[in-house]
């Protein structure tokens, strides 16, 4: 009896069971919340005020709070709470909100059903901030997606998606030229100039490709000093070819580094998408490196389009002499 008592003793009371539950609840970032279906009156704890950083002393209008989610969430999560008031089964989305005092936060949404007389009256579940973590699985994607020089997307995912835009360029038309460029002189300056000269070569190749293809299916850079994109538009082989020229006239504009004018060129491969008898989406990539190979042996500053016959024949005249 007497170790009984001195164990309830030693119980902590409603309140600080509350107090602790609240703190823990906090220190996680998470918090509960319900809404009565027939009034839509909203319930938080203290750890939702948190993360919407909203006053507790405010009202809580389920119209004002929703406002606070960004289109695609809203739309998600409310479809998500539709669900679980026609089903009663419980979801679980993330989402990302703009807080009362505009911070961007990624939250984890948990809805679970309350039924009375088979009728759900009721929702309520958790919110958690995992802003941090969805911060560092973007990063940690960026870092496996992008060429950590240039910030273009690298040769893996130009590898995994190029089959995807093109393949949906056959179905509808909406890609129509899959396109290799390779510098000229760029070994030839890294060795005169050093390596940091060509960093500063890639990387100011990489913002003009990115400003003059901004609407572009895909732009990456697949190698040392070889790029490609996936073109969208136009669609008329000879527009396309005076695209790609215009592209080889801005390419070879100097650079101006370190006090030192660096000259480069471009040599560009195309294969169209869209043709005549088009070839299988992994022929694509054969065809415009056999166009970039004899823009190369044709001499520097040449676009060349793989033709209907099966050969690369030179599409526009040179850009620079």
């Amino acid at each position: 009896m007497r170790d009984e008592a001195d164990h309830a003793a030693v119980l902590p009371s409603a309140e600080v069971r509350a107090r602790l539950y609240d703190q823990a609840m906090r220190h996680a970032r998470i918090g509960a919340w319900e809404c009565e279906l027939a009034t839509e009156r909203l319930t938080w704890t203290s750890g939702v005020y948190d993360i919407f950083g909203y006053p507790m002393g405010n009202p809580l209008r389920r119209a004002s709070i929703v406002e606070l989610y960004t289109d695609e969430s809203r739309r998600n999560m409310e479809l998500a709470r539709a669900e679980v008031i026609r089903t009663g089964r419980a979801a679980t989305l993330d989402t990302e909100i703009v807080t009362w005092r505009g911070e961007r936060r990624w939250m984890r949404l948990a809805i679970n059903a309350v039924a009375e007389a088979g009728r759900v009256v009721r929702i309520f579940g958790s919110k958690q901030d995992i802003t941090a973590d969805h911060r560092a699985m973007t990063n940690l994607r960026l870092r496996a997606e992008t060429d950590p020089l240039t910030g273009l997307a690298n040769r893996s995912v130009f590898q995994a998606r190029y089959r995807e835009i093109v393949r949906d360029g056959l179905n509808h038309g909406f890609a129509t030229a899959l396109v290799l460029i390779d510098l000229d002189r760029f070994k030839a300056m890294n060795d005169t100039f050093g390596h940091a000269s060509g960093d500063a070569c890639l990387c100011e190749v990489a913002t003009r490709l990115r400003r003059a293809f901004h609407n572009a299916g895909l732009v990456a850079r697949i190698g040392g000093d070889e790029f490609a994109l996936v073109l969208r538009a136009p669609v008329a082989p000879a527009q396309i070819a005076r695209v790609l020229q215009q592209t080889v006239v801005m390419l070879c504009r100097p650079l101006f580094w370190n006090g030192l004018r660096l000259e480069i060129g471009a040599s560009v491969g195309a294969a169209l998408v869209g043709r005549p008898h088009r070839r299988r989406i992994g022929e694509l990539f054969a065809e415009a490196d056999s166009a970039l190979y004899d823009a190369k042996a044709a001499g520097r500053n040449r676009v060349h389009l793989f033709s209907d016959e099966g050969t690369s024949r030179s599409a526009a005249l040179e850009a620079i002499a």
